[in-house]
């Protein structure tokens, strides 16, 4: 059963984040050492200042603006927006966040995807955009039982012939680059093409595959080694404690938010020094803001446990499109094993959360790969 569903959270739980914003325990923190060891403390003093007094409500209407429903799918409610074009031959497209992101990094790329027209674009390069929220993230909850990357896809392939739409394509990044391409291999017949970005995986180098990199891999590759040894902690306790260490998050606004921001400082564009040269610091907020209000730290950490005890197998299929983007690990020799790519963009601008950091490249790219396939 499908239904009408519009965010509005309830004013005590407004007033009862001020509340526990207002009485933080600060940690204490060694002289020096920048983010070498976490969040600084006052780094973060200062953004929860502002996001005491950030109007949630301004950013909820923004949300609600899109349409907006949840159905059961495999047994799970699924929340979603449904965006539909003013282009009646509009090539239907299921987005897919990741962690920690939400439907909130679609906010600057639905308009200029649905309605190209009225953003200087092409109409021809329409689409009707779904963006679900992953199951356990967001509004799709409660979470029944374990949702890992392949059981996704099957339920985006239900959601999108429930919608009506035969023919589509997928798009994501982080956890939404395994999805879409799991997608397209769910419902070849009915998937035109896959478009993916923000691939954290460590690259699956085979022998002789060191030899032929590029300087621009060899970075890359450099990068995924730096990542591995020092910004993975996060992964090992969400894939093999995630109950455990929610216990904090979901009791201390602060620690949810550090959890966040910590990803954004690490994951966004390294020419950028702090989360909010890249994305716009409200918009975080916002973003950290569906976490704390629908509680799902630990849900959301979920998805890591499940992906962790089965591995996702990815076979060439339909037409595949990769945006590589700073701190995005792609050598494309090793994505051409598991893709069938035909588009290939690299980004000096930008990061890995590209919906949020650069919408205009991204936009741009997607519609240059869906040329292609339409």
């Amino acid at each position: 059963m499908t239904a009408e569903f519009r965010i509005a959270i309830p004013e005590v739980e407004v007033a009862d984040l001020r509340e526990r914003l207002a009485r933080v325990r600060w940690p204490r923190q060694l002289p020096g050492g920048g983010w070498t060891r976490g969040v600084p403390v006052a780094y973060l003093q200062r953004v929860a200042e502002r996001w005491a007094t950030y109007d949630w409500r301004s950013w909820e209407a923004r949300l609600n603006e899109f349409p907006q429903y949840t159905t059961e799918l495999d047994g799970q409610t699924v929340h979603y927006l449904h965006v539909r074009s003013p282009e009646p031959d509009a090539l239907p497209l299921v987005l897919t966040h990741g962690w920690p992101g939400s439907v909130t990094e679609f906010l600057d790329v639905i308009g200029p995807l649905t309605d190209p027209a009225a953003y200087g674009g092409d109409r021809r390069d329409a689409f009707h955009v779904v963006a679900p929220s992953v199951p356990g993230h967001g509004f799709s909850l409660p979470l029944t039982d374990g949702w890992g990357h392949a059981r996704i896809a099957r339920a985006w392939v239900e959601l999108m012939h429930r919608l009506g739409y035969e023919r589509y394509g997928a798009q994501g990044g982080d956890t939404g680059s395994v999805v879409s391409p799991l997608v397209g291999q769910e419902d070849p017949e009915h998937v035109v093409g896959v478009h993916i970005n923000g691939g954290l995986a460590y690259p699956e180098l085979e022998p002789g595959d060191v030899e032929r990199l590029s300087d621009v891999e060899r970075e890359r590759l450099a990068a995924a080694d730096r990542l591995r040894a020092v910004g993975t902690g996060y992964a090992e306790l969400q894939g093999t404690r995630p109950q455990t260490v929610s216990f904090g998050l979901s009791d201390s606004p602060v620690g949810q938010l550090a959890w966040v921001l910590e990803k954004f400082w690490e994951w966004t564009d390294p020419a950028r020094a702090i989360p909010e040269d890249a994305v716009a610091l409200d918009h975080l907020l916002t973003d950290v803001s569906i976490y704390w209000f629908t509680n799902t730290s630990a849900t959301s950490a979920n998805l890591y446990y499940e992906n962790r005890q089965s591995v996702d197998v990815l076979r060439p299929g339909v037409p595949t499109g990769v945006a590589v983007f700073p701190t995005d690990p792609a050598i494309r020799r090793v994505l051409d094993r598991r893709h069938r790519i035909i588009h290939w963009s690299e980004f000096t601008r930008g990061g890995h959360f590209a919906a949020l950091e650069t919408p205009d490249l991204l936009v741009q790219d997607i519609r240059t790969f869906f040329r292609l396939v339409r």
